[in-house]
């Protein structure tokens, strides 16, 4: 009888990938706002803006967990008119748990001009899957339609100023993964990360590696 494989190990970005919204380091105002909606969640269609690796999808995938919802992700750069219609048609279904039902969007800025002009009638009062979140992220606006914008709560996420959390939090990890002593200069790693927490976590695997 063979020996089953051992499965792969996580990597440090997906094990310490926030499960919560509390859990998140920093971001203070998109936790406060979507802990609010989430104790009374409506239909609606949200921008998450910011840098990459500050949060955003992992953000969006807690509060779907956080309200029980059916996911439907549209990943990165395959946001085209064909993906819209299949997501917003199965959202016109009871969702499985019966709550709600929350379309994720990564990267809207690089979805197709016919995507954008979908949507502008699936986000419209009288066309809106019911019982349905939009969450769409993007790094910046310039390529997105002002009229798709309208349709949006937009939501800014912001790595500035979360340096000392962000050492604060990667020290914590270091030492749970069994790091000897003080390990690397932790507040330089996440200045030259950018403050990108998945990247800082990405470092960090490999300094432990190296002990």
């Amino acid at each position: 009888m063979s020996t089953p494989p051992l499965p792969f190990p996580q990597s440090l970005a997906e094990k310490y990938r926030p499960r919560t919204i509390a859990d998140f380091v920093g971001l203070e105002k998109p936790k406060k706002i979507l802990t609010k909606f989430a104790s009374a969640p409506y239909q609606s269609a949200w921008l998450f803006v910011g840098p990459p690796g500050v949060g955003k999808t992992s953000m969006a995938l807690a509060l779907a967990n956080q309200i029980m919802a059916e996911l439907h992700h549209v990943p990165s750069q395959k946001c085209n008119a064909e993906a819209i219609d299949k997501a917003c048609h199965d959202c016109w279904y009871v969702p499985l748990a019966g709550g709600f039902h929350l379309v994720l969007v990564d990267e809207a800025d690089k979805m197709t001009p016919v995507a954008q002009l979908a949507l502008l009638s699936k986000l419209d009062a009288t066309a809106f899957p019911p019982s349905t979140v939009f969450i769409f992220t993007c790094n910046e606006t310039g390529n997105l339609e002002p009229r798709f914008l309208s349709r949006c709560r937009v939501l800014e996420f912001s790595s500035y100023g979360m340096n000392v959390e962000i050492a604060a939090y990667l020290d914590n990890v270091w030492h749970a993964e069994g790091g000897n002593g003080s390990g690397p200069d932790l507040a330089r790693l996440a200045k030259e990360s950018r403050n990108n927490v998945r990247d800082c976590l990405m470092r960090l695997e490999v300094e432990l590696m190296a002990q």
